[in-house]
C-alpha cells in the first residue's frame, strides 16, 4: 500500500469520533480465559489501524466464544529453521465471518517491537489481518520487518502489550499441543475495555 493512501487511512481513524477513540492515546483490555484473566493495553497512538481493528471486534462482541488455539514453543517446530514462541488466539473457525483484512502496519511503521508480553497480529500475507492475534512469550525479534520468521521480511503488525497476566501467557504456553495446535483450546470467555469506575 503507498505511502498516501495508508496516511489517509491514518486520518481517516484518527478523526472517528464514533468510538470514542480520537482523544486516547492507549485503551487497556482485559481477555476473560477460562485459566485466568490477561490485561493487555493498546497503543492506539502508534498503531492505530490494527488497534482500531482489534477494537472493532472487542467493541462488537465478536471474541465472545473465541480461543486460544495454537502454542508455539521450541520444542514443537521441527521444520522451522526460526523458531518463535507465542500463543495464539482468536475467532479460529469464524475468522471469515467479521470485518474485511486491514492495511499492514509494520513496526518499522509502528516502533513496537515483539518484545516479550507483545500483543500482534497473525497474517498470511501482507494485508491479510483481520481478527487473530498472538502473544509474544520472551523477546521474538525475527517477527519484527526485516525479521526471518516471515519469507517477505514484512514482520507482523504489533498494537500492544501485556501489563498483567503473563503467568496465564505462559501456562497456556506450557500446555501440551501436538503440532503446534491444542487438542483442547482454551477458552475466551470475553475481551472487554477495562472502564474506569467513577468514585
Amino acid at each position: 500500500m503507498s505511502n498516501s493512501i495508508y496516511t489517509f487511512l491514518l486520518i481517516l481513524i484518527l478523526c472517528n469520533d464514533s468510538l470514542g477513540q480520537s482523544s486516547k492515546k492507549r485503551e487497556t483490555i482485559i481477555i476473560r480465559t477460562e485459566l485466568g484473566d490477561i490485561y493487555a493495553r493498546i497503543d492506539l497512538k502508534k498503531a492505530p489501524v490494527t488497534s482500531f481493528n482489534f477494537l472493532r471486534y472487542v467493541d462488537n462482541s465478536m471474541f465472545d466464544s473465541a480461543c486460544f488455539y495454537r502454542v508455539v514453543r521450541l520444542d514443537n517446530q521441527p521444520r522451522d529453521s526460526i523458531m518463535i514462541e507465542v500463543i495464539q488466539g482468536g475467532r479460529y473457525e469464524n475468522e471469515d465471518k467479521g470485518f474485511a483484512p486491514i492495511a499492514h502496519e509494520t513496526t518499522k511503521m509502528t516502533g513496537i517491537k515483539h518484545r516479550d508480553g507483545i500483543i500482534s497480529m497473525a497474517r498470511n500475507g501482507p494485508g491479510s489481518a483481520t481478527s487473530e492475534f498472538f502473544i509474544c512469550v520472551g523477546d521474538q525479534p525475527e517477527l519484527d520487518f526485516g525479521g526471518k520468521r516471515n519469507p517477505d521480511g514484512q514482520g507482523f503488525a504489533a498494537f500492544g502489550k501485556i501489563i498483567k497476566g503473563m503467568d496465564v501467557v505462559k501456562k497456556i504456553h506450557s500446555l501440551k499441543a501436538e503440532g503446534q495446535y491444542l487438542q483442547k483450546p482454551v477458552l475466551i470467555l470475553e475481551i472487554a475495555r477495562v472502564r474506569k469506575q467513577k468514585p
